[in-house]
């Protein structure tokens, strides 16, 4: 069997435990796993057949962020994570969903915003119970 592609998954979607699917080539298939996984743009999952299906994410209306230096790139992912924003760290560069307000606060702090479309598979956040705290009496 020859590889299969999905398409129009977005972030939501591709975080899954069980789900029905289908192929590009119509390829249909259940995603049954133990527990949830993020399934990100340009993974690949074998079907039971040996068959390999490619796993590609929805274009999505996102900002690029690019600074001056690394340090300076560094600081406007502190920023943003300080905002509780998604951020996808793309080699030297930054993702975020667009934002005019947070594009207004990385232009005024220097750094470069420029409008693309495409996947969006933002760094992985807390682990699952970090800000669930039992209280004593």
């Amino acid at each position: 069997m020859s590889a299969s592609i999905l398409v129009g998954l977005e972030p939501a979607a591709r975080l899954r435990r069980r789900i029905m699917l289908k192929g590009e080539q119509g390829t249909e298939f259940l995603l049954d796993l133990d527990e949830a996984v993020a399934l990100c743009d340009g993974d690949g999952i074998m079907l039971d057949d040996g068959g390999i299906v490619l796993v590609t994410g929805q274009p999505e209306p996102l900002v690029e962020v690019a600074a001056r230096t690394p340090l300076a790139l560094v600081q406007l992912a502190w920023h943003l994570g300080n905002r509780h924003t998604d951020v996808q760290i793309v080699g030297d560069r930054l993702r975020i969903r667009r934002d005019h307000v947070l594009e207004e606060m990385v232009s005024g702090l220097g750094g470069r915003v420029t409008a693309i479309d495409a996947p969006f598979d933002p760094e992985p956040g807390a682990p699952r119970g970090a800000h669930e705290y039992v209280h004593g009496d």
